[in-house]
């Protein structure tokens, strides 16, 4: 026996699940279906929304908006083939329904097609009054295809639309981000602020703004503005913090810091913060403190573990440094730059051939800052393995060409390895740099034993005649 709807006032979802509980068949409005499937679609529940969808259809089997439901959870579920020949019945029967066109989209951007799904959104752009949605699904589809200007401008769209629509706000400055253009996202917020002067995610992200700009007192007013508007706003505690570091007030960092914490659970960023002010101010104590209490809250922080390593190694506990810069490398196997922590704290530990070792892990994944190459020939040499060093310095020199200090210090390993034809050969080459030899003393103070030598006063010398 069916019931209508208004023999039973409850609301149609309570309806609904109670009907499934019984033998009982209610009447819905396909309105109140299309509404019970949203409900479901929207809480990840799609067994019962297909339930919905179902039984709506025996009860309204021309609705073309619960078909339309139908597709949206058969593309759910990667059934492409069978959604797109719903579709084209359904376009056969409504032309003119941009939610087919959507859907036709969604099947597109799901399969990579994102310039065939622009097209169909622009297609329901075209027959619809109705665009707020369109234009956000636009802007994820730009920004597929790395189109930044083009999903800028759709998202602005959806905030013309919404002032509230923060999703779309956030968006919108990642753009601009992207793009490089702070100028720009500091224009447009400061436009929308005049509008929502109470906005604290706007007053949040013109912060930032201003923050990459180093922009730093224009930031914490902008934050403290965004606290104004809502003084339990996490986020803008976090980042006047950083800004009052970059000041160096480092104290009321630490306020600013502690503050989040009071609001909500402490965070493991909050006190790596936290220790790196005490730091600033040489609390050691404070900071070793607050920097355990950050790998203890959150032990796969490999920053945590690289700041109490930092710790160590700067007040010359290489012992314990060692142990835990291991503890930032067991998590993060492939950051080139604790790599080369780790090789220097085994240079200092003299580790010589872990050193070695630490050195070309950070050199394989990418790091080739000039004193990596200075330092990790040091160690090879050390080590006793002089012509391996001046192979180091050889492949510095192909990032930094004209690096004196690889230059002069190739040269002495040269000698040492008793190669005086190639070691002539780059001195030279780097006089020819060094035109006034202000930089000669690098050589001569680093091996003082040919500094001064009949060899290296006679290319000196023949050098200066040729010039």
């Amino acid at each position: 026996m069916a019931l209508e709807s208004n023999e039973r006032p409850d609301k149609p979802i309570t309806k609904f699940e109670s009907m499934l509980k019984t033998d009982d068949v209610y009447f819905f409005d396909a309105e109140d279906f299309e509404d019970i499937v949203h409900h479901y679609l929207n809480h990840g529940k799609i067994s019962l929304a297909k339930k919905g969808i179902k039984i709506g259809l025996q009860q309204h089997p021309g609705s073309i908006e619960l078909k339309l439901l139908q597709v949206e959870v058969l593309v759910f579920e990667n059934q492409t083939e069978k959604a797109e020949a719903l579709l084209d019945e359904l376009q056969l029967l409504d032309n003119q329904n941009e939610e087919i066109y959507i859907q036709r989209a969604n099947i597109y951007s799901k399969q990579d097609n994102h310039e065939g799904a622009v097209h169909l959104l622009q297609q329901a752009l075209s027959i619809t009054t109705n665009s707020f949605d369109i234009y956000s699904l636009l802007g994820m589809e730009y920004l597929f295809m790395d189109n930044f200007k083009q999903a800028k401008e759709s998202f602005m769209k959806c905030v013309e639309f919404d002032e509230e629509d923060y999703s779309s706000l956030y968006n919108v400055i990642y753009c601009f981000e992207f793009l490089e253009d702070y100028d720009g996202a500091i224009i447009y917020l400061n436009k929308y602020l005049e509008k929502n002067p109470y906005c604290e995610v706007a007053w949040h992200q013109l912060g930032k703004q201003y923050y990459y700009k180093e922009l730093y007192t224009d930031a914490l007013t902008a934050f403290d503005f965004a606290i104004i508007s809502d003084d339990s706003f996490i986020g803008a505690y976090f980042e006047k913090g950083k800004v009052l570091e970059k000041l160096g007030r480092h104290k009321e960092a630490i306020e600013n810091y502690e503050t989040t914490i009071s609001i909500e659970d402490p965070t493991s960023h909050a006190f790596l913060r936290i220790g790196k002010c005490y730091e600033k101010l040489k609390d050691t104590e404070m900071a070793k403190y607050y920097f355990y209490q950050t790998v203890h809250e959150d032990p796969l922080l490999d920053k945590g573990w690289l700041a109490i390593t930092n710790l160590y190694f700067n007040t010359k506990d290489y012992e314990k440094a060692v142990y835990y810069i291991n503890k930032a490398l067991n998590i993060d196997g492939e950051n080139p730059s604790y790599w080369k922590k780790c090789a220097q704290i085994h240079t200092e530990l003299k580790n010589y051939d872990q050193a070695d070792f630490a050195f070309k892990q950070a050199v394989d994944l990418g790091n080739y800052e000039l004193d990596t190459w200075l330092k990790w020939a040091d160690v090879v040499h050390t080590n006793g393995e002089t012509i391996a060093a001046v192979q180091i310095l050889s492949q510095g020199r192909e990032f930094y060409p004209e690096s004196l200090k690889l230059l002069y210090k190739s040269v002495g390993f040269q000698l040492i390895a008793e190669d005086p034809i190639n070691a002539r050969i780059t001195l030279m080459d780097a006089l020819k740099i060094d035109k006034n030899q202000k930089k000669l003393h690098l050589f001569k103070d680093k091996f003082p034993e040919f500094g001064d030598s009949e060899w290296t006063q006679k290319i000196v010398n023949k050098y200066n005649k040729a010039s």
